[in-house]
């Protein structure tokens, strides 16, 4: 009787601790270069990688773009030479663009050419892209507590708030946009003296608005929405989490730190860059 009971007992336990999500690793890419962004590119049914290779912040000509299949084969290694420390991507009008350090690289789409640079007046350190549906680009800056939008090739400061409590996941979501911040403190290593949460930014308005129940919890760095469901990583964890309106987040994934940047089909794929271990996992959703 006594170990039927013990038996039922770490049963319920087991139950009452599993996830009520969880994400399953499909597969994993290794030999890229500091992996900080996996975009998925639906109209040619591939990802994009841009890889930093040194230090996120110079300016040292080493960084590149790769192109990834979706079975998780490299097709191209060096689809793009000629960047500094490319991070966050989007794609609009055929174009894609590229976070750089202080800039903004547009790349041709089909030929994987760099063909122009833009220039973003005051920026810091740019990191992560967004397009909404109009086309306009949106890009955090991390060190500045500021989003850019850029329309074609005009850049323009769209919001500046302490809320933002640095910006670095960001991804366009109808009439707004969901935003993963850092956290507020910014220490050498990275950790902060206030930890990171989602926000959203009101598209017509620019009112920026924490999510309930997620806030201070990690810091964060890439952000996507499928469906009903917000997902991020926690960078400093490797923590893949997910959010939805009403709860907390709750972690379906663990790696190593390092996860940066995520990119999804919309359905039920996320592909998530180790930076690292050089590595791109793609995961499936329960």
């Amino acid at each position: 009787m006594k170990t039927l009971i013990r038996s039922t007992l770490l049963a319920v336990i087991g139950v009452a601790t599993m996830p009520a999500a969880h994400a399953g690793e499909i597969w994993r890419a290794a030999g890229f270069e500091q992996p900080e962004s996996a975009l998925f590119d639906a109209a040619n049914q591939r990802i994009i990688v841009s890889n930093i290779v040194g230090n996120p912040g110079d300016a040292d000509g080493n960084g590149y773009l790769s192109v990834l299949s979706l079975d998780g084969k490299i097709t191209t290694r060096h689809w793009t030479d000629g960047m500094d420390a490319p991070k966050g991507m989007a794609i609009s009008g055929g174009k894609l663009y590229v976070a750089d350090i202080t800039h903004a690289r547009v790349v041709d789409l089909e030929s994987g050419k760099l063909v122009s640079t833009i220039d973003v007046p005051n920026a810091v350190f740019l990191n992560d892209m967004t397009a909404d549906s109009s086309g306009k680009v949106y890009v955090t800056d991390m060190l500045a507590d500021a989003i850019y939008r850029i329309d074609g090739d005009r850049p323009e400061l769209f919001a500046k708030d302490a809320a933002l409590a640095s910006p670095n996941g960001i991804f366009a979501d109808g009439n707004r946009l969901i935003v993963a911040s850092w956290g507020k403190g910014i220490k050498p290593d990275f950790s902060t003296a206030e930890p990171g949460g989602l926000l959203s930014v009101d598209l017509a308005s620019k009112v920026v608005t924490p999510l309930p129940g997620a806030q201070k919890f990690a810091d964060l760095d890439g952000v996507i929405a499928i469906g009903g469901s917000i997902y991020a990583t926690a960078y400093m964890t490797g923590t893949l989490y997910r959010y939805q309106a009403g709860g907390t987040p709750e972690a379906i994934a663990h790696f190593k730190p390092g996860s940066a940047d995520i990119g999804t089909d919309g359905k039920s794929t996320i592909y998530v860059p180790l930076m690292n271990e050089g590595e791109v996992a793609a995961l499936t959703l329960d």
